[in-house]
């Protein structure tokens, strides 16, 4: 199973600052350490539901000899324990083919790699143990040792690659083979070795953060940069898949090593360019994490094309697998350039794409718009006036009343950032006094009055924060009776002994400052 370790927050905050700042009080979010927050997140939601962090090859690769030939004559009924003895004999084989010589020693190697590949590639038992067990990982190394024949090669690549998708455990058995792996990822290798030694890489890459940093350090990310270049779909594919597992972090020097190599911005525009939708999905996944951890990235990206080649995707594409990164790199790269909102999506009314996932009954891609739209809200007046007069306030608003708790969260930043503009760090924001109104009226109020009730302390902070303004800024002084009227009351009154002294200060002030002893007596 793939890592899904937090991300540490970073030690500086990030120059490309705080979209996040405009409604504040208790709760703070930085662009940078939110970007790597929500790029861990998205990590454990690509593992689990749309696209495993490592891969499993049960299919030759397009090109290969064995891709002729058909699959379906390993019958797989036999029970557990004699296919793990087959397993155990298959290594023997392994073993014993390496130890003869003369004629027709190629023909058994090839034989023995096949017969092992074959039932590492089944899917019903998983056998990776017991080949491990016998001593496979060892002697596929020597498989794979310069000047074997390709098909040698790729059999050996591919027999590792499934070992690499295993357990962690099983996973870092494969320590022995990487210089080798990585060795065949150069030029002098055929496209169809290289293609399996980047999928086994990419497995391997997907286990953990110390597995990357060893990938790293013993120089795959160069090699694996030149793959991405290739011009046969499924190379650049698994290269591109591969990348993104090894620059994920949560450490930024990859990232900000990628960056640097020549070419491969050029490398991800030409692939996004195209019309394969598997490769645009790849290589989306690398931007995501190159505009999540590297701020050297984000700059270069903005002013490319790849910002609007993205938004072409989002307009054009209904596959889910492709709008989920794309729509989280957008939104890292929202949130953390005002160059990206002013002249890539205000210019063009790009926000659309925004409010068509926003629309969608996939959670991820309704959080992901949400969170995107926050980023702009927290933004210029103009920024909140081209949001506020779109379809996407009354469906935030639903969302902030009706959806799932995550969801909720990002519709009520984005809600409360339409209301503010802020004035300065130590001053309440200013109310736009439109927007508020038309927010309440739409019916939003109980929603923020249910985030105050979280157990989530930020969450609850914000429901709070949304209440001070509707309590200071509705016309005719109406604010603290329509809070009263949904109970905010005694939501806000749980604080009133609660162990965080900020929160406990904030919503006991409110309480006194509205509802003291002259509540009520002006009418």
């Amino acid at each position: 199973m793939a890592d899904d370790s937090a991300s540490p927050s970073p030690s500086s905050a990030s120059p490309l600052q705080h979209h996040r700042e405009a409604l504040k009080s208790s709760v703070r979010n930085t662009a940078a350490s939110r970007r790597r927050e929500q790029a861990i997140a998205i990590g454990k939601e690509r593992r689990e539901a749309l696209i495993r962090a490592k891969r499993v090859c049960r299919a030759p690769i397009s090109g290969s000899d064995e891709a002729e030939m058909e699959e379906g004559d390993m019958v797989v009924d036999e029970e557990k324990a004699c296919l793990e003895a087959k397993t155990a004999y298959a290594v023997e084989e392994l073993k014993s083919a390496l130890s003869i010589q003369g004629k027709g020693v190629q023909k058994k190697k090839i034989e023995a790699l096949r017969d092992l590949r074959r039932l590492l590639s089944q899917p019903e038992v998983p056998l990776v143990d017991t080949a491990i067990k016998a001593g496979a990982v060892p002697l596929l190394v020597q498989y794979l040792s310069f000047g074997s024949s390709d098909e040698q090669l790729l059999e050996a690549a591919w027999c590792l690659t499934n070992i690499a998708a295993g357990e962690p455990e099983e996973t870092k058995s494969l320590l022995p083979a990487l210089p080798l792996l990585i060795a065949h990822l150069g030029e002098k290798s055929s496209t169809l070795v290289a293609e399996q030694c980047a999928w086994a890489i990419g497995n391997v890459a997907g286990e953990g953060a110390e597995l990357r940093s060893t990938l790293l350090a013993q120089g795959a990310l160069r090699p694996l940069t030149r793959l991405m270049f290739s011009s046969k779909g499924s190379t650049a594919r698994t290269a591109a898949w591969a990348m993104s597992n090894l620059i994920k972090g949560p450490d930024p020097k990859a990232a900000n090593e990628l960056i640097t190599i020549d070419g491969v911005l050029n490398a991800i525009i030409a692939s996004l360019e195209k019309e394969d939708e598997e490769l645009a999905t790849e290589v989306a996944w690398v931007v995501v994490y190159l505009s999540a951890l590297s701020d050297r990235a984000i700059s270069l990206i903005v002013r490319s094309s790849v910002p609007q080649l993205l938004i072409g995707r989002l307009f054009s594409s209904e596959n889910l697998q492709l709008l989920i990164p794309v729509l989280r790199g957008l939104g890292n790269l929202i949130a953390a350039d005002d160059y990206m909102v002013d002249s890539v999506l205000i210019v063009g009314n790009n926000i659309i794409g925004l409010i068509k996932c926003l629309k969608s009954d996939n959670r991820v891609l309704r959080k992901e718009s949400s969170w995107a739209l926050s980023n702009i809200a927290a933004g210029s007046f103009e920024h909140k006036k081209l949001i506020f007069a779109s379809e996407a306030t009354p469906l935030l608003i639903r969302l902030v009343t009706s959806a799932q708790f995550d969801i909720r969260r990002e519709a009520a930043y984005t809600l409360g950032n339409l209301c503010v503009v802020p004035t300065g760090n130590y001053e309440l924001p200013k109310i736009i006094v439109e927007h508020l109104v038309a927010i309440v009226d739409g019916g939003a109020l109980p929603g923020f009055i249910h985030l105050v009730r979280s157990a989530d302390v930020d969450t609850a902070g914000l429901g709070l924060q949304f209440l001070e303004l509707v309590m200071r800024g509705y016309p005719n002084k109406q604010g603290p009776k329509l809070v009263e009227m949904e109970d905010g009351i005694e939501a806000m009154e749980r604080f009133q002994f609660h162990e965080n002294e900020q929160m406990r200060n904030m919503a006991n002030g409110l309480v006194d400052e509205y509802f003291g002893e002259d509540y009520g007596l002006d009418e």
